[in-house]
């Protein structure tokens, strides 16, 4: 259990710039508001229902397990508020 912490730690310790990055990222460009929507899924995409003859597999979303998935989530917000709010576009084909 210790080691799992540990790693934990580690892995925080790492990623702590990328997440400031990406916190403190700002949305002033229209291109670059439109290419984070396109790039990053309002929904995750790994979750699955899987139906093989009478069984029934379900997998269920992956997406918290990225240590990154906050972060990138209100990335995502920021340019559809920037979208909406400051160019005055329709959001609804991201949404």
């Amino acid at each position: 259990m210790m080691i799992f912490r540990l790693g934990q730690r580690l892995l925080r310790s790492i990623l702590w710039p990328v997440r400031q990055w990406l916190e403190h990222l700002e949305v002033r460009d229209r291109q670059l508001a439109h290419r984070l929507c396109r790039l990053i899924p309002a929904q995750c995409p790994f979750e699955r229902d899987i139906v093989v003859a009478q069984w029934h597999i379900h997998i269920p979303p992956l997406c918290h397990l990225n240590p990154l998935y906050e972060e990138l989530m209100l990335l995502r917000y920021r340019a559809l508020c920037y979208l909406a709010d400051e160019c005055h576009e329709d959001i609804s084909a991201y949404c």
